[in-house]
């Protein structure tokens, strides 16, 4: 069995998937992860923190034998809904758009400096 991305009533929303099912494996769970550079300091800039924090959860995922293509629920946290745009244009280039996960979008208030936050869901089938 595979991975089933279902939406209600055929609909294709934009930018994620309302349900996603998976067969058995193992479950990995990635906390918030945030923007910040390598070196711990904090671009000023939304696209650059959405890049570090993509290449970031990369790095985990890969830490728990994962990839981008097992993730089946994201959960995004931006200070402000005019930075949407970007978080799309970037999320592009890192998640399946045709099939994309579930998603969660939250518009928050971050530690100072933060301007994203983002954590996720992947099921590595077995």
């Amino acid at each position: 069995m595979a991975k089933q991305y279902l939406n209600l009533d055929g609909a294709r929303p934009p930018g994620y998937t309302h349900v996603v099912t998976s067969p058995p494996g193992k479950l990995v769970f990635v906390s918030g992860r945030g923007g910040a550079n390598p070196d711990g300091s904090m671009p000023a800039d939304f696209e650059t923190q959405c890049v570090n924090t993509f290449e970031d959860l990369r790095r985990c995922l890969a830490l728990a034998g994962a990839s981008f293509a097992d993730v089946v629920k994201v959960n995004y946290f931006i200070t402000s809904m005019s930075h949407l745009p970007v978080l799309r244009s970037v999320r592009a280039r890192y998640l399946d758009m045709e099939r994309p996960p579930a998603a969660t979008l939250v518009e928050s208030g971050l530690i100072e400096g933060l301007l994203v936050e983002i954590e996720c869901t992947a099921v590595v089938e077995g």
